[in-house]
């Protein structure tokens, strides 16, 4: 077993790390939320992501008159606090959107999407400096509405984050 993956294996995997170091359009590309630099994560790789659930979600919110993450948090935020605010926003989604709202993914057959997601959010927070932003976060309506509705309403307004977070994405 041990000389097949020597000759095998090993091979494959030195092609695998020459291909992705050779071909740029394999990396993922760099996000830059101020002070903090986020490599290897292909933000056209999110929105592929969602926009594969993005129909099937956003069918099921019935409540359109409210915003959870309200655009005026996200403008005129400083090169200096978006780091903290991704920070606070990914955790937000992660702890809580996505960690409650992962059995109706199942229901819906979206799993490999919903887990490109979760996992790119996963590898950006983890990259961030852990601190507290001067900004909330936090959807305002969150406490207003059905857990469930919130939910729903959250994951499909992912779009907004990721339209804001591509202001600081440099290829």
């Amino acid at each position: 077993m041990g000389s097949w993956l020597q000759t095998v294996a090993f091979p494959c995997l030195s092609l695998v790390l020459l291909l992705w170091s050779c071909l740029p359009e394999l990396q993922g590309h760099e996000f830059q939320f101020g002070p903090c630099q986020v490599e290897g994560v292909a933000l056209p790789r999110l929105w592929e992501a969602f926009r594969t659930m993005k129909d099937t979600v956003q069918a099921q919110d019935n409540i359109t008159s409210i915003r959870l993450l309200q655009r005026e948090v996200l403008q005129n935020v400083s090169d200096a606090e978006s780091c903290y605010l991704i920070h606070d926003l990914l955790k937000f989604y992660l702890n809580t959107v996505f960690k409650n709202y992962h059995r109706k993914i199942v229901e819906l057959k979206m799993l490999p999407s919903f887990s490109t997601l979760a996992n790119n959010f996963l590898f950006i927070t983890s990259k961030l400096q852990p601190s507290v932003s001067r900004r909330k976060p936090g959807p305002g309506a969150w406490e207003m509405l059905e857990i469930e509705v919130a939910l729903t309403k959250a994951f499909g307004e992912v779009d907004i984050l990721l339209t804001w977070m591509g202001k600081f994405y440099r290829l």
